[in-house]
C-alpha cells in the first residue's frame, strides 16, 4: 500500500514541495503542498492557511525580500498553530518556515525553522486601579477633604458602590497616558476651604480629584468624593462623582442656642467606600472609609509605599476627618477614613490669639484626603493619587516620554506583572518579551 502511494506521488508530482515561481507581494491564501517566496519590501503580508486541512498537509514560506523584520509576515489559520489559536508572526529577515498539519488539537506544527519568527504574543488585557489626589481640609472647625475618585477593573467593586469596570484590551507598541494626580491644598486662612485634588488618568480612564472641606458657612466641594461641610448651619457635604466616591458629611447637625452652646463641628469628607460622617453636637464627622483593592499584595504595597495596609488588605481613598472647636462644646475632631485619610486637628483649643491644631495631611499615593483644622487651625493637605496596572508577564512597560518624568516600579505576582506609578504625567507603551 505504501509503495503504491509512493509511486503515485512520484507520477503526479505531489511528493515534496512545489515551489511557485510567482513572488508573493500581497496577502494570499496558501495551498497544501506549495512553497512560496514572500516579498514584504513594500508592505506586511498575511498568509492564510487552508481550511479543512488533512494530516500531512505541508506549506513552506521564505522571506524572499529579506525584510520581515520591518514588514512582518503574519500566518493565520482557522485551525490551531502549535496548539494555540494565535497567529504566527515571522519578524526576522531571511526567515523560512515549513508547517505541517497534524490534528485538531495541535493544528499546524513547525517542521522546519530557519531564521526566527515568534508566535504572536498573548492578548494584552490590562487591569487597572486609578486613584486621584485627595482634597484638602478646610481652615478652623472645618470639613474634612473628600477622597480622590477611585476607578478599578480588579475585584468586584469600584468606587461609590459601583461594580468593578471592564478590563482594558490594549495594543503593544502604542502610547498610553499615565497621570498621577497630586493632593489638594489646605485651607490656611480665615474663610478658606480646602482645595480640590488633581485628576489621575490611565488611557481612557479618568478619576476625579477629591473635593475640598468647607470652612465656616461653606459647603464641601464636589469631587471624586465630596468634601465635608463647614461648622455653620446649612453647610452641606459636597457630592461624590458617580461610580467613584461618596458624598461628604454635613456640618453642625447638633442642637444649640448660640454662644458656647453651638457645636461648632463640621462634616467628614467622603471616601470611596462610604459617605463622610455628619457633625454632632460633641464631635466633628469622621472621614468615610476607602475601598480594599488588592490589585497588588500587601508586601509589594508596603515596598511601594502605596495604599494603607490593614490586615491582609490594601485600602485606598479614605476621607478626611472634620475639625471642631473644642471651646464651644464640641469635644473631639473626626477620625480620618481607612485608606489614607487624615484626622481632624487633634483637640486644639484655639481662639484668635491661640491657633488650634492643624488637620493631618492625607497619605500620599493613597488618594486619602486632608483633615479639617480644629478651632482656628489650618487644614491638612490632600494625599496624592496612584495608578496601578496588572497585566501578563509576557509584556513589559517602557516609558516613552522624553525626557522621562514618570516614577514607577514593577513587581511580579504569579503569572502577572504589577506596575505601580507614584508620580508624573507622561506616556508608556507595552512590549512583548
Amino acid at each position: 500500500m505504501a509503495l503504491t502511494k509512493l509511486i503515485t506521488d512520484l507520477i503526479d508530482g505531489s511528493l515534496g514541495t512545489d515551489w511557485l515561481s510567482t513572488i508573493q507581494t500581497s496577502n494570499f491564501d496558501a495551498e497544501a503542498g506549495k512553497g512560496y517566496f514572500v516579498d514584504t519590501t513594500s508592505s506586511a503580508i498575511t498568509v492564510t492557511l487552508p481550511s479543512s486541512p488533512t494530516a500531512g498537509d505541508e506549506i513552506s514560506l521564505i522571506d524572499y525580500g529579506a525584510n520581515a523584520s520591518t514588514n512582518n509576515i503574519t500566518i493565520t489559520s482557522s485551525d490551531n498553530i502549535e496548539g494555540a489559536a494565535d497567529d504566527l508572526t515571522l519578524s526576522t529577515d531571511k526567515v523560512s518556515k515549513t508547517l505541517v498539519y497534524s490534528d485538531a488539537t495541535k493544528g499546524w506544527l513547525i517542521a522546519n525553522d530557519a531564521g526566527g519568527g515568534v508566535a504572536a504574543a498573548a492578548p494584552l488585557t490590562v487591569d487597572y486601579l486609578v486613584v486621584a489626589g485627595g482634597g484638602g481640609g478646610g481652615y478652623s472647625s472645618a470639613g474634612g477633604g473628600g477622597a480622590g475618585g477611585l476607578r478599578t477593573s480588579y475585584g468586584s467593586t469600584s468606587g461609590g458602590g459601583a461594580s468593578a469596570e471592564s478590563s482594558l484590551s490594549l495594543e503593544a507598541a502604542t502610547n498610553y497616558t499615565v497621570t498621577v494626580g497630586s493632593g489638594g491644598s489646605a485651607g490656611t486662612s480665615s474663610n478658606t476651604s480646602g482645595g480640590l485634588g488633581v485628576n489621575s488618568v490611565f488611557s481612557t480612564i479618568t478619576s476625579d480629584g477629591g473635593g475640598g472641606g468647607g470652612n465656616g458657612g461653606q459647603s464641601g466641594t464636589t469631587g471624586g468624593s465630596g468634601g465635608g461641610g463647614g461648622y455653620l448651619t446649612g453647610s452641606l457635604g459636597g457630592s461624590g462623582t458617580t461610580n467613584q466616591g461618596y458624598s461628604g458629611g454635613d456640618g453642625r447637625t447638633g442642637s444649640g442656642a448660640g454662644g458656647s452652646n453651638n457645636p461648632f463641628s463640621a462634616g467628614g469628607g467622603g471616601g470611596s467606600f462610604e459617605s463622610g460622617g455628619d457633625a454632632t453636637i460633641i464631635k466633628g464627622g469622621d472621614g468615610g472609609d476607602g475601598l480594599a483593592i488588592n490589585i497588588l499584595n500587601t508586601t509589594n504595597a508596603t515596598a511601594a509605599s502605596v495604599g494603607e495596609v490593614s490586615g491582609s488588605d490594601v485600602y485606598f481613598s479614605g476621607g478626611g476627618g472634620a475639625g471642631a472647636d473644642n471651646l464651644r462644646r464640641a469635644n473631639s475632631d473626626g477620625a480620618g477614613g481607612l485608606g489614607g485619610g487624615g484626622n481632624g486637628g487633634d483637640n486644639g483649643k484655639g481662639n484668635d490669639n491661640n491657633p488650634g491644631a492643624v488637620g493631618e495631611n492625607g497619605d500620599n499615593n493613597t488618594g486619602g484626603a486632608g483633615g479639617g483644622g480644629n478651632g482656628y487651625g489650618n487644614g491638612g493637605v490632600g494625599g496624592s493619587g496612584v495608578v496601578i496596572l496588572r497585566y501578563p508577564d509576557t509584556y513589559t512597560i517602557t516609558e516613552t516620554t522624553s525626557p522621562t518624568v514618570l516614577t514607577f516600579n514593577t513587581y511580579t505576582e504569579g503569572s502577572d506583572k504589577v506596575t505601580v506609578f507614584t508620580g508624573g504625567d507622561g506616556t508608556i507603551e507595552f512590549t512583548a518579551v
